[in-house]
């Protein structure tokens, strides 16, 4: 039986993550965990300029760190990224699709088909391409972790965000109906879907969008993520995590 201190404090010694939309928000807080707790990383952004600080940051603790440039609407790019990986570490044992479109917030009638597209392909088929891009090697090993991050939109669905709220809820179902196929095989799928997040990676802030009045901190979305990414979570599969606050559906 798995200690409760080991479930708590996450070791990734020798594990290899993949994180995309790494260079801020909650790809960033999952990218500093992972380092600080051992493990070794290769974050991916299409927002470059960042990224050659964000990797030095995170060599300073001693960690091996790959820093790609990527949209992962390119399903070739998403390859290459996964190719070069592997080749540089050997293994990928954690991947967690972060990356998203989110900040518009516009009612459906004064939406298109264009920007329907833009969410569909990155939100879903970004999602789709890095999970079916690693696979082959987790399989491999029988070993993996991926975890998709969804959102309360895809669970309550928001008004407004009506394309978001459809593309955060099909992340949830493309998460449980992996797992199905998965976990026989080793690969552990599950899914977390934050509420409302401070802009600032430490602080939080106000809020009336949820009981607890304030928003949540990236670095306790972080902490959710690196426990499911963990050994100490080993019998945990097809779960969709939702961490909000106790919000108030609205």
């Amino acid at each position: 039986m798995t200690d409760m201190n080991d479930m708590i404090n996450t070791d990734f010694s020798g594990k290899h993550a993949i994180i995309t939309g790494a260079v801020a928000g909650i790809g960033r807080a999952t990218a500093v965990q992972i380092t600080q707790r051992g493990g070794d990383v290769a974050v991916v952004d299409i927002d470059t300029a960042p990224l050659e600080s964000l990797r030095t940051e995170l060599e300073a603790r001693g960690r091996r760190v790959l820093a790609f440039g990527c949209d992962i609407r390119d399903e070739e790019g998403v390859r290459d990224v996964v190719r070069e990986t592997l080749d540089r570490f050997g293994s990928v044992e954690i991947l967690v699709n972060n990356a998203a479109l989110w900040r518009r917030s516009l009612p459906f009638m004064q939406t298109d088909a264009a920007m329907w597209k833009r969410y569909i392909d990155v939100n879903i088929l970004g999602t789709m391409y890095f999970t079916r891009a690693v696979l082959d090697s987790m399989l491999e090993r029988a070993y993996g972790r991926i975890i998709n991050i969804a959102s309360v939109a895809g669970v309550y669905g928001i008004g407004s965000y009506v394309d978001y709220s459809m593309t955060k809820g099909a992340v949830i179902a493309f998460t449980r109906a992996l797992a199905k196929e998965m976990t026989p095989r080793g690969v552990l799928v599950n899914c977390v879907s934050p509420g409302s997040v401070s802009d600032d990676r430490e602080e939080t802030g106000p809020t009336e969008l949820s009981y607890m009045g304030r928003t949540a901190a990236h670095t306790e979305i972080a902490n959710l993520i690196c426990f499911i990414a963990g050994d100490g979570a080993g019998y945990i599969a097809w779960q969709n995590y939702i961490i909000d606050g106790c919000r108030k559906k609205i």
